[in-house]
């Protein structure tokens, strides 16, 4: 879900900050002033103190430069200019995409249901009488929970006749898909990569902003500033993010230090015609259904938590990997860097040879807020390699992908062996989902999943708010901007 608060706000001005450092060649020398210039000394303490909002914001900056927080020696004694000096000379990002700021973490509760004043100590008690575990005891004023005891399985709520009892939810547990992350002996949440999808929902959900990703910013930054060339690989969702025209971007990737300019859209064209070829292909030797390939997260889903799926899953690639191929063979000696909405893509850059290094939507408009450009008085610029069909730019809302298949399989005369099933939002719920679905309970034969409600035009490294995301994007996929 996109939530835009002060949090996201303060991430994108922390980005802003070291990349303006950098773009002045003073990012060892200034960056240990981030802090007290984000947080004024007047300023109106979130926390316990000024202080406390410093260091939170000092632990934000060595994320922004790609390093963990895990090592809380190494974070509490070393200078933001010692981790800027090692950013510097860091040949690659770090494999893990996510951390955790501890002391931004506010320990949320460890039950999740708790008793309000409004209860009446009532005679009948069935709270009490209900609890499987008796953790619930009473006093002279009203009901009372103990953590120790609960197990969080909300029969108290169901059973009290006052709704005296609420649920109180931990916010990255709760949006996390993959039940992945969870308290450690203190108290603080820790992620378990072993169940981690990389969907980013946690960093959205959270609302101290305690968890954050490694970012590759720098990595971009001395690629734009080095000798060799770089290509933006442009994700489709990008068109609803910023308000001007795609040619004007084009410009502004180009000013901020860009030599090429790729929309993604082009390898969604590729993808959407694998899989349909795919489908024809599945259908004719008498499988059931296919799966999507598309989102990285919800195929790393499947490998982690429905692998009786992973078989059903279209061996397509994605549209990052289909264009970081053809620019890889246009422009051989170029860094390919994709630019999206995705947090999950970070995790796929990695472990593909094509893609160097990966930005979010908010990283790409911290770049511009740091060179001072205004895109909107940028001249218009073409993209390289040629323009995408509207189809493979519409991928990024829910249902997108599944009508490319379908425009595909029309003109092949199979349109009507088609019928879609769509996921739209991937929770604890989806991956269930497809376990049914693999028993052969699927009401459909294509299973498009976005692990993002609306697309991937809700990621968690977007600007925009999805509902105007959405109409801008159709308009560039309805004008045919070529």
């Amino acid at each position: 879900m996109f939530v835009d608060n002060r949090m996201t706000y303060l991430k994108r001005e922390v980005m802003a900050a070291v990349a303006s450092l950098f773009f002045g060649n003073k990012l060892k020398e200034e960056i240990n002033r981030i802090p007290t210039r984000i947080i004024p000394r007047n300023s109106v303490s979130h926390r316990c103190c000024v202080e406390k909002d410093r260091e939170i914001i000092r632990q934000r900056v060595i994320a922004s430069l790609g390093f963990g927080l895990e090592d809380e020696k190494l974070v509490d004694e070393s200078l933001l200019s010692d981790f800027a000096e090692k950013a510097l000379d860091r040949v690659s990002p770090d494999k893990q995409i996510l951390s955790f700021i501890d002391e931004a973490c506010k320990a949320c509760v460890r039950v999740n249901y708790y008793v309000t004043e409004v209860c009446r100590n009532c005679v009948a008690k069935p709270c009490i009488t209900n609890c499987p575990k008796g953790a619930i005891s009473s006093d002279e004023k009203k009901a009372n929970i103990d953590g120790m005891k609960c197990v969080n399985c909300g029969l108290c709520l169901k059973m009290c006749p006052y709704h005296a009892i609420v649920y109180v939810p931990v916010p990255c547990e709760e949006a996390c898909p993959a039940g992945a992350i969870s308290k450690n002996a203190s108290g603080k949440e820790e992620i378990d990569y072993n169940k981690c999808i990389h969907c980013g929902k946690c960093i959205r959900a959270c609302p101290f902003g305690a968890v954050v990703e490694k970012s590759q910013i720098i990595e971009v930054l001395k690629s734009l500033t080095g000798s060799g060339k770089t290509t933006a690989l442009i994700a489709p969702a990008i068109a609803g993010q910023f308000p001007f025209s795609m040619k004007q971007l084009s410009a502004g990737l180009r000013e901020i230090g860009f030599d090429y300019v790729v929309e993604v859209a082009l390898g969604a064209d590729v993808t959407a015609h694998t899989e349909a070829e795919e489908f024809i292909e599945r259908m004719d030797s008498g499988d059931s259904m296919m799966g999507t390939s598309c989102c990285p997260a919800y195929v790393e889903a499947v490998k982690k938590h429905a692998s009786a799926f992973e078989k059903y899953v279209s061996h397509a690639k994605t549209p990052m990997s289909y264009t970081a191929s053809m620019t890889r063979e246009k422009f051989p000696d170029a860094v390919n860097v994709f630019i999206g909405p995705c947090i999950a893509k970070r995790h796929e850059g990695l472990s593909d040879d094509n893609v160097d290094y990966v930005l979010t939507f908010e990283e790409l408009g911290a770049l511009f807020i740091a060179k001072g450009i205004d895109v909107s008085s940028c001249a218009e610029s073409d993209f390289d390699l040629g323009h995408a069909s509207p189809q493979g730019r519409n991928f990024p809302v829910s249902g997108g992908v599944a009508a490319a298949v379908k425009k595909i399989l029309q003109d092949e005369g199979r349109e009507s062996e088609l019928t879609p099933v769509y996921i739209n939002g991937f929770n604890k719920k989806s991956i269930n989902l497809l376990n049914i679905y693999a028993s052969g309970k699927s009401p459909g034969n294509l299973i498009e999943v976005m692990s993002c409600e609306g697309g991937c035009i809700c990621g968690p490294g977007v600007i925009a708010n999805p509902k105007f995301a959405a109409n801008k994007l159709k308009e560039y996929v309805d004008s045919k901007e070529v």
